[in-house]
């Protein structure tokens, strides 16, 4: 069958519906004609020129970022800056850009319930539910236990496999025993206090402000900064799954990617290693 940008949305809606998106948020057909034909699909965490470039080499014409290409109002479309090039490039070359952002963050399944699946939390529901009586299991962050407990290196591990990372940043101490653990992917200091609140023993998110570690540490509680995207990057796999079985329900004739471009925005430097 023909499948449309509009079918897409469609899907999406069903999955991460758009109504729970933050008021000042912006998501959905961000750049494009939503009548137009699909003919490959690539998923990604950021709007970027290189995911554009990828988009184009695969014959993808729609492109799907969690991160909206557009997020405040445009005074200007400077085509020598990085956002202009980005946009004249899409359109150029007619791919359309979709943005599920806090509606894929409050969703059921959706950014912080991929972590905590990850992470083999149990029975992990919203941290912050929301207030949509039709939208049950949906909100920021999640939080489950473990049973039994795991020790902190177990839980440590956990961490740096589901995160891809090494090595994380830790404010406060790692308890022995770990029961109970809240996350919130993305930029979630904000929630640290209530994470506590709800019987966190540790709290999992990311760009932790200083005078959160610090109020960590002085409340005997552990936040780990596992960055933003790496936090945010399982939920583009489970995008790409979902909307493939959304696929092969509707009969799609066609190819739904994840990025193989995309990398973490920052790397790490040492004195053994300084560039």
């Amino acid at each position: 069958m023909t499948v449309r940008v509009k079918d897409i949305l469609n899907s999406l809606n069903t999955l991460a519906p758009f109504n729970l998106a933050e008021p000042w948020d912006n998501v959905g057909l961000l750049v494009g004609n939503s009548d137009q034909e699909v003919t490959a699909i690539l998923a990604g965490l950021d709007p970027t020129t290189s995911l554009i470039d990828e988009a184009i080499v695969l014959g993808a014409n729609t492109v799907i970022t969690h991160h909206p290409v557009i997020f405040k109002p445009l005074q200007a479309i400077n085509t020598s800056a990085p956002d202009g090039r980005l946009l004249e490039k899409a359109l150029t070359n007619r791919i359309a850009i979709i943005g599920c952002h806090t509606n894929f963050d409050r969703a059921h399944d959706g950014v912080s319930s991929i972590l905590a699946e990850q992470l083999g939390l149990n029975s992990h529901a919203p941290l912050i539910p929301t207030s949509q009586e039709n939208l049950a299991d949906s909100g920021l962050g999640r939080i489950g236990s473990y049973r039994p407990p795991l020790s902190a290196v177990e839980f440590l591990q956990r961490v740096l496999d589901v995160l891809g990372q090494d090595s994380v940043q830790v404010a406060g101490t790692l308890p022995e025993k770990i029961t109970t653990v809240a996350v919130c992917g993305g930029s979630g200091s904000e929630f640290a206090v209530h994470a506590r609140t709800r019987g966190a023993e540790v709290y999992l998110s990311a760009e932790i402000k200083h005078n959160t570690a610090i109020w960590a540490i002085e409340s005997d509680f552990c936040i780990i900064d596992g960055t933003h995207f790496s936090t945010e990057k399982p939920a583009v796999a489970f995008l790409v799954r979902m909307l493939s079985q959304a696929g092969r329900r509707e009969k799609w004739n066609i190819r739904i990617l994840e990025t193989t471009t995309e990398r973490h925005p920052f790397v790490k430097l040492d004195r053994n290693n300084p560039q």
